[in-house]
């Protein structure tokens, strides 16, 4: 069976779209998914640009936020069935973490890990699959693999953000805007955006921030203390992977506060933070994802999606096909995207 596929084949060079061949076989725990669209994430940028080194796998394929449709499932599986609509998700959630897939390209072998995302059918490992209800947005699934649920656990894992409690949320992308929204649900205040863009800005208002900030003129330690006071911020985000922004968070992070990174800095590149305040009750913590259980939390956000309480597709300001993920690649560069989706394949309702 032949799929096209987007393929990261030099890093810092665009994908190459090209046919690939599936295994004939599925090995235990493994899972068919027709892909019907994916998001773009900034890891699959830093993957392409070589943000944490030389990537020893290439070629390979990519994307690990995505909606599908299981075509097949494989030996041992029991968490989904053929037919299953899906969120494809990074995070490991319910079921069997099965071996990763190779996929022939010619004579070459193609690499892959529990999932990817940017090719017309993938095989998946059955933890990162959760099943969804079939009138789902495939559009929504795919945000739930990452965007939602990184951004959602930032609040109720590592934040753990009370009522009343201010945070200051750097970078307003799909995650961050994700963070925003999760912070007005639990009355987080004040909630402060910072970003370059103001359409972004503009974004983040209407899914929940107090106050913005643009911060291509202003000194973003100034505009966050005239709000909440020289005190700080009782949390600070950082989620562009700046050093010099990561430096600002931490500084602008109260003395009981948390500083929370989800962004993560190119190789070789160092924050310098005055680190006395970590011995007392200051906490400067990385994330992971969000630390979330996408089997557990997905359920949950799609009860409020339903109740008309969460707002996602407002997120999507871009739209592409497969065969010109490249061109989406650089407009995410250029900062002019919020989440990109990528349609990939069609499906019956």
């Amino acid at each position: 069976m032949k799929m096209k596929a987007a393929i990261l084949v030099e890093q810092r060079k665009p994908l190459v779209i090209a046919d690939l061949e599936l295994p004939s076989t599925l090995e235990y725990g493994q899972v068919l998914v027709k892909v019907i669209c994916s998001g773009i994430c900034g890891s699959q940028i830093g993957e392409i640009d070589g943000a944490k080194g030389p990537d020893k796998f290439l070629p390979h394929l990519l994307g690990h936020e995505g909606g599908g449709i299981v075509e097949e499932p494989g030996p041992g599986v029991t968490k989904v069935k053929k037919g299953d609509h899906v969120v494809m998700h990074w995070r490991k959630g319910a079921g069997i973490d099965a071996p990763v897939p190779k996929y022939m390209w010619g004579n070459a072998i193609v690499n892959a890990g529990w999932i990817t995302t940017f090719n017309e059918y993938a095989i998946v490992s059955e933890n990162r699959l959760t099943a969804v209800p079939d009138d789902t947005d495939f559009e929504i699934a795919a945000l739930m693999g990452c965007a939602v649920t990184t951004g959602f656990g930032v609040i109720n894992n590592n934040a753990q953000l009370k009522i009343g409690e201010s945070i200051a949320v750097f970078g307003a992308g799909g995650i961050g805007l994700n963070i925003i929204q999760a912070a007005a649900l639990v009355s987080g205040y004040p909630i402060i955006a910072i970003d370059l863009y103001d359409n972004k800005l503009e974004l983040a208002k209407q899914l929940g921030a107090t106050h913005v900030i643009n911060s291509s003129g202003s000194d973003i330690r100034d505009e966050i203390f005239k709000i909440v006071g020289r005190q700080g911020v009782d949390v600070a985000v950082d989620n562009t992977g700046n050093v010099s922004v990561i430096e600002q968070a931490y500084e602008v992070t109260a003395a009981s506060g948390k500083t929370i990174l989800v962004g993560v800095p190119k190789k070789g590149e160092k924050a310098s933070i005055y680190t006395l305040p970590l011995h007392f009750d200051k906490v400067l913590t990385g994330s992971h994802g969000g630390e979330s259980n996408p089997s557990v939390d997905i359920p949950r956000y799609l009860k409020l999606v339903d109740a008309g309480s969460l707002n996602f597709k407002m997120m999507v300001t871009h739209r592409y096909t497969l065969d010109r993920i490249n061109e989406a690649i650089e407009k995410m560069r250029a900062g002019e995207v919020v989440r990109c989706i990528v349609n990939i394949g069609t499906h019956d309702r």
